[in-house]
């Protein structure tokens, strides 16, 4: 089964958005991503629609963050992304009549039932904030890392 990595995208471009100072193309959000800029624009569509993200066109447009850092959390990305499953777990469900099989489905989906809410609550407690201020404790400790992943950026601002 393919994980699902929309979630640590979607954060990473966010990440992104709030350091760059300018508006930032989805050429170059797309390079960073090493993805196509359609497939980047589908991906950030929820989020534009959930007003944390615009779109701005012509010369000098781009993409920027149009909610404050502290308001948006985890949570409520992984929300505009259409709430994917957190937790992938296979049943065995092609005897549904099975006595069996029904234990164990019930007992697997309550287990992941509990962890997806304890998880889902952990999410709504962690900010954009906070992850940009643990990127900006990284970067403290790695000018030259700064350097390097905010380069690519800045050479396709304003392009959209």
């Amino acid at each position: 089964m393919k994980t699902d990595n929309r979630l640590s995208d979607v954060l990473h471009v966010l990440l992104h958005m709030a350091h760059a100072g300018a508006p930032v193309t989805s050429e170059a959000l797309a390079q960073a991503m090493g993805t196509h800029p359609v497939a980047l624009r589908r991906l950030l569509g929820g989020l534009r629609d959930a007003g944390f993200i615009a779109s701005e066109k012509g010369h000098g447009g781009g993409w920027v963050m149009a909610a404050p850092l502290e308001r948006v959390t985890l949570h409520d990305v992984h929300v505009a992304l259409g709430a994917p499953a957190l937790l992938s777990l296979g049943f065995r469900e092609d005897r549904p009549e099975c006595l069996v099989a029904q234990v164990v489905n019930e007992s697997l989906r309550g287990a992941m039932d509990q962890a997806e809410a304890v998880l889902l609550a952990r999410l709504d407690g962690i900010s954009l904030a906070k992850l940009s201020q643990g990127f900006d404790r990284r970067m403290q400790a790695h000018p030259l890392a700064h350097r390097h992943a905010m380069h690519r950026l800045e050479d396709h601002h304003g392009q959209d």
